[in-house]
Order: structure tokens, then C-alpha cells, then sequence
């Protein structure tokens, strides 16, 4: 398949002569400002954490570019790293909508998108270059209504979601799986990004009867309900998405506030006892100088994956889709594998806050939630 003719003759010629010396090259498109500023931040300092590690026998190269948090501009770096080398694989930002307008590009250049996004839709395109390495929303929305209803004991929710392309991905997932509980919400509402007062939405929850809030938010808009629904006195359990386990989230709220909020999560390594999750937040730590979270993790455990991958002699982007497609990897965060449509992330985890600290614990593991690890 012939590539579109964006690159300049003196840049291919470069390209190929990087990858004649054996350099490996990976740019890292990821939102460092704008509203998902936090998350992005942790995607980028994962997979620099990876790629840092090299690949014997390689040059790894790679480049840093801020997406923003609109499509178009998600599309320009990607144009723009494309015309700077032949990419390995691409580094893809976790905003749903983002990678959506990457889906033409990573099949029209046929080179590999990896991504932390939850948007459940990017694998559901039958496009063979995507690899989300967070469970989607079939995957951990299952295990967020599971606890709401089962171990926190909803039974008449509100569903509060976010309006974005993320927001409407995980409200159309938790209400599935509430549904195949037998519960059904008795308020749903979408918030904008932008909202800053939320009293009138937490007000119609309790004017509805709601006996919790289920929630499926950016960081920012997570932090306010918490706050907010504290500062009313509302004593209602809440359920959170995975913004609410990052530490940085953690950051805008008293501990007095988290009491009673709990969240679901691919991993949350801040609060994982395991040897080997401990020894890398420590590096972490030590590198940037603050807390991990899962989005951190994943994209390490996917640029590891990728290395891994060329370190097996797949030092081509073809070469390194088929190994991705083909192969399971023993992540720190859990095992990957492809469902066959890009989907790698199988597992969820449960973390819940004491309202004594801003480190929560793991309280409940779902593992092979869709059963590809147990059918592979």
C-alpha cells in the first residue's frame, strides 16, 4: 500500500537512513494542557520511563508533542511527527475523541497507535493498527457497576457522566452492565468539561432518591461533585471512574472529603503491595518527582510491550503490529493480550479512600473480565 505523499524527499532519505544505523523511532502524542493536562502528563511520563530503557542492539529515539485536548490539533502532530521519521509506533493521546481522528492516519500510514484511552469505540472500528493498553469501558465499567451495586450497595443511582465522546462511552457501558444487575439508575446527567457548579446536578440526584452516585468524569469535574456533594452534607456512597484514582486528583481534595468515595481503575500503583509495582513507583518518584497512577502505568507496560516486540527482531511497523496482534506480555500491571481488535487491558481493580489519607487501598481485583486470557 502506497503511503500519502506528505514527506519530503529529504526527510524519507533521512528516515531511511536513521533506520539503515538501526535507530528505533517513537513519537509520544500526548494532551499536556487543557483539561485532561493531569492525565496526559502521566501518559507521557510512562512512556518516557520505557523508552528510556532502550532495546539492545537499537537506537530508540522519540519525540514529544502536546495534542491539546481538539481532534484537529491531535491530527497536526501526528502529521507533523510522521514527516520527522518512520515511526516504530506512535505514542497515541488518551482523549477519545483525539483518537478517533487518529484511526485514518494510523491505517492510511499503517503504523501502530498505542493508547491509555477508555473510549470503548476506538477498538470497534476493525481498524488492525490500534492497541489500547487500559481496560475499556466492556471491561471496567463491569467491575465499577459490580461494586457500586454489590459491595456498596446501590440500588437506585445516579449516573453522573462527563459529555464528552469518554463520558458517553462509559455512561452507555455502566448502564449495560447495571442493567444486567437488575438496577437501573434513577438519574442520569451529562456535565460539560467546562462546569464548575455542580450543586443543581447533586440537588435533583437527592430530589430523585438516589442511595449513591456513580460517576464517569475527568479529573477535574470528579474533584468538584466530591467536594461539593461533602460540602452539602450529602452522606451518599460515590462510586468514581478512574480519574478519581490518581493521586493527582487525590491532590484537590481534604482526605475528610474522600471518606466513603471509592473508584475503579486498570491498576492503581501508588496502592499496589506487590514487590515489583513498589520498586518501579519508587523510580517514579524518584524521576519526576511525584505520585504514578494507572495511566502512567499502562503506557509503560505498553512501550515495554512495543520494546520487547524489537527486541524480538520486529523493528518495523508492520513487523511490530503483527507482534503486538500475536503476543502476550507480562505487563507490571497485568497481562496483555489483543482480543483480536486491539482491546490488550483485561483486568480492573477497586480502590476506596478511609477519609483519613489521599492513598487509598485496593480493595477488590477483577481479573479476565471478557475472558481472552482464559480463551488464549
Amino acid at each position: 500500500m502506497l503511503r500519502p505523499m506528505t514527506l519530503s524527499t529529504a526527510l524519507s532519505a533521512l528516515a531511511m537512513s536513521a533506520a539503515a544505523a538501526g535507530e528505533l523511532y517513537v513519537p509520544v502524542l500526548v494532551p499536556v494542557t487543557g483539561f485532561l493536562a493531569l492525565e496526559g502528563t502521566s501518559q507521557r511520563n510512562g512512556a518516557e520511563m520505557a523508552l528510556a530503557q532502550g532495546v539492545e542492539g537499537h537506537d530508540v529515539r522519540h519525540t514529544v508533542t502536546d495534542t491539546g485536548v481538539s481532534p484537529e490539533q491531535a491530527v497536526t502532530a501526528m502529521e507533523r511527527a510522521l514527516g520527522e521519521g518512520d515511526p516504530l509506533a506512535v505514542v497515541a493521546p488518551m482523549l477519545g475523541t483525539q483518537m478517533l481522528a487518529l484511526l485514518p492516519l494510523g491505517l492510511d500510514y499503517e503504523v501502530p497507535l498505542l493508547t491509555v484511552s477508555g473510549t470503548a469505540e476506538i477498538t470497534a472500528q476493525g481498524n488492525p493498527w490500534v492497541f489500547r493498553f487500559f481496560p475499556g469501558d466492556d471491561v471496567v465499567k463491569v467491575a465499577h457497576a459490580d461494586y457500586a451495586v454489590n459491595e456498596m450497595g446501590m440500588q437506585r443511582p445516579a449516573l453522573i457522566y462527563q459529555t464528552t465522546a469518554y463520558g458517553q462511552s462509559g455512561q452507555a457501558a455502566l448502564k449495560e452492565s447495571l442493567a444486567a444487575l437488575g438496577v437501573t439508575p434513577v438519574l442520569e446527567e451529562g456535565i460539560p468539561v467546562e462546569a464548575r457548579e455542580m450543586l443543581p446536578v447533586l440537588s435533583r440526584a437527592v430530589e430523585a432518591g438516589a442511595d449513591g452516585l456513580i460517576l464517569h468524569l475527568h479529573a477535574g469535574s470528579t474533584a468538584l461533585v466530591i467536594r461539593q456533594a461533602h460540602a452539602m452534607g450529602l452522606e451518599l456512597p460515590i462510586a468514581a471512574g478512574s480519574a478519581m484514582h490518581q493521586p493527582a486528583t487525590a491532590e484537590l481534595l481534604e482526605p475528610a472529603e474522600l471518606e466513603g468515595v471509592c473508584a475503579e481503575s486498570g491498576s492503581a500503583p501508588n496502592a499496589d503491595d506487590r514487590p515489583e509495582v513498589q520498586a518501579w513507583t519508587e523510580a517514579y518518584r524518584a524521576r519526576f518527582g511525584i505520585e504514578p497512577d494507572a495511566f502512567a502505568l499502562g503506557q509503560y507496560d505498553a512501550v515495554r510491550m512495543l520494546l520487547a516486540a524489537a527486541a524480538d527482531g520486529a523493528d518495523t511497523a508492520e513487523a511490530a503490529r503483527e507482534w503486538l496482534a500475536t503476543n502476550s506480555f507480562e505487563g507490571l500491571a497485568m497481562t496483555y493480550r489483543s482480543d483480536g481488535n486491539g482491546s490488550m487491558a483485561h483486568d480492573a481493580v477497586i480502590i476506596c479512600y478511609d477519609g483519613t489519607s489521599r492513598t487509598p487501598a485496593v480493595v477488590k481485583r477483577y481479573q479476565d473480565v471478557d475472558g481472552v486470557l482464559a480463551g488464549n
